[in-house]
């Protein structure tokens, strides 16, 4: 029998018909795999599978044989169907990955995995109507700001917010920004990148699905020291989670039952003093704001300011 045009590419098609096809729960007989490879005009004999399959492995495919029926299967992947199904939430959760990318990166994550697994991704997925960004560039701004870190290099961009009417409103009438990019940080939902404004002499953060016309400057970065110098976990804490204002140390009551709630926004090495059996306290670094208070009132109650003086009569105003 004359050999084929695609015999040269057996052992590729092999591989790629059992990451698509197979899983623990549907291995393919040797007989199925020759159908396979028979639709990609390749001819397979049993005993050349038989090497090829042993070829793999040598390579670290994990092919695994299933007794009783018999059949091959791939186990052991780069990713598994649980962290697949953990990227697929976060990626459909994101508010700023615009609907169609997220579509598009969640096509990627199910062509990581069988064609049976995937459609358990499929039933999880949840985009439509979903809040998204709509700025269908912001991938290209992560990169250019990335590069822009990596060269030691300011970056370009405009900045805008949206009017009344949904429109882009260029802030200072369009003028570009000139700024020394230095982190990415993800906070609330959304994507946020901190750079120093020489112009100010702060550190600043913005909002990476609102720059446009992003490019990388051949300046050099500025600010190095005020970000060496800078704590970035209590300067994300500062901006993101209380917003502005003066930081200082509050002391806080509640109910025992919100210490998780307590753990989730001050970190799980606050130290807790008992007051009786159903209350305790503890003292905490926030910015003094009415954002900290919104959260204060928000909690119905269950936790309140009892220190300073001046931070419970600012929630009581």
């Amino acid at each position: 029998m004359a050999k084929r045009s695609n015999q040269k590419l057996k052992l590729l098609h092999l591989q790629e018909v059992l990451l698509k096809r197979t899983d623990e729960e549907h291995p393919m007989t040797i007989k199925e795999i020759q159908q396979a490879l028979e639709h990609n005009d390749i001819v397979a004999e049993r005993k050349s599978l038989y090497d090829d399959i042993e070829a793999l492995r040598s390579f670290g495919v994990d092919v695994n044989m299933k007794t009783g029926r018999g059949g091959y299967y791939i186990g052991e992947r780069h990713f598994e169907l649980p962290e697949l199904k953990l990227l697929v939430d976060s990626v459909q959760a994101s508010k700023f990955i615009t609907e169609k990318k997220t579509i598009s990166l969640i096509q990627k994550l199910m062509a990581l995995t069988s064609v049976h697994e995937a459609k358990q991704l499929q039933r999880q997925v949840y985009v439509h109507n979903r809040i998204k960004s709509m700025n269908e560039s912001i991938y290209y701004n992560v990169d250019t700001i990335h590069t822009g870190i990596a060269e030691d290099k300011q970056i370009c961009f405009r900045y805008f917010e949206y009017d009344k009417h949904k429109r882009k409103k260029y802030r200072r009438d369009g003028e570009l920004y000139h700024i020394s990019p230095f982190a990415l940080t993800w906070d609330d939902e959304n994507y946020y990148m901190i750079g120093y404004d020489a112009q100010a002499n702060i550190l600043k953060h913005y909002r990476v699905d609102k720059m446009d016309k992003i490019s990388v400057s051949d300046r050099e970065r500025m600010g190095k020291e005020v970000f060496r110098d800078m704590d970035m976990a209590v300067y994300t804490r500062r901006t993101f989670g209380m917003y502005g204002g003066e930081e200082k140390q509050v002391t806080l009551q509640f109910e025992n039952s919100m210490i998780g709630v307590m753990m989730d926004k001050f970190g799980k090495d606050i130290v807790v003093m008992t007051i009786d059996d159903m209350h305790s306290a503890a003292m905490v670094s926030v910015a003094i704001s009415p954002q900290f208070y919104g959260w204060v009132f928000g909690l119905a109650g269950n936790v309140k300011i009892v220190g300073p003086q001046e931070a419970v009569d600012g929630f009581r105003a």
